[in-house]
């Protein structure tokens, strides 16, 4: 069996084992652990000045985080890190996003006045920054208006009802085909999805190939393709990523920087 056969297989039997709660029983030793540490601490904590209550009904066990390095969601680090320098080299006075990270937009309103939308509006209240509601399949803006937008992780959900919205098949290439509208002539779109093998992965995402991507955005140039490779295949993103590199991905994120040319 091939590495995508394997991948596959173990893929199944970990949905299998979620479904069934059974990751649950794997982790026990993570649980074992705690206890005796609890029970260790505890010993101290008597022999200490208990500057602190200590008591069983306060525990708040945190079972995942004793690891040799620290771990982090490589698609949201390296795309909000490469968004970021591609904001730096844009420089708008004003940037436009639709649903992105919200981590990323409240730190870069520090340096650029952001206009955040997003279907579900975040209550977030911060100088440079306006969050407000916008259905990504009707968006409030006239076409050709907006010089910088940024899309990212969020045109593969659309459609899937993961988030509240309708089921619809092609929710992903109606909220295209609003994101092209609204971007400006010679305008910069900074976008972002899953990229390997095409499918569906209901209901979380949808995962691309590249030339789906390129196609969907055929009357823009694409300025640049970086990607972010699975986990095991590099621990850096790949600047200027070859479509061949991008179709030897299972679950890789594509990050891509667009600019309208014609309408």
């Amino acid at each position: 069996m091939d590495f995508i056969g394997e991948y596959n297989m173990l893929n199944k039997i970990k949905v299998i084992l979620k479904l069934l709660g059974v990751n649950h029983i794997i982790n026990l030793k993570n649980y074992i652990w705690y206890i005796q540490d609890y029970a260790k601490f505890k010993k101290l904590h008597k022999q200490g000045k208990n500057r602190f209550d200590m008591s069983f009904f306060n525990i708040y066990p945190c079972v995942y985080d004793k690891t040799s390095t620290t771990g982090f969601d490589r698609h949201y680090i390296w795309h909000e890190a490469w968004a970021a320098r591609k904001l730096k080299e844009i420089a708008p006075e004003i940037h436009y996003d639709i649903s992105s990270s919200l981590n990323f937009i409240a730190i870069m309103s520090a340096y650029i006045k952001i206009k955040f939308y997003d279907y579900r509006p975040a209550n977030l209240f911060l100088s440079n920054l306006d969050s407000t509601h916008a259905d990504l399949i009707n968006l409030p803006f006239e076409s050709n208006s907006i010089d910088s937008l940024s899309c990212m992780h969020v045109v593969e959900h659309i459609g899937l009802g993961r988030y509240g919205d309708q089921l619809d098949l092609d929710g992903d290439l109606k909220a295209i085909e609003e994101i092209k509208r609204v971007v400006a002539i010679n305008g910069d779109l900074l976008f972002v999805v899953p990229i390997g093998q095409s499918k569906i992965m209901f209901n979380a995402h949808r995962v691309y190939s590249y030339e789906q991507i390129v196609n969907y955005f055929s009357l823009f140039e694409l300025v640049e393709f970086s990607l972010i490779p699975d986990s095991g295949k590099g621990d850096k993103i790949i600047n200027n990523a070859s479509k061949e590199e991008s179709g030897q991905q299972i679950y890789g994120c594509g990050l891509f920087h667009f600019k309208k040319r014609m309408i």
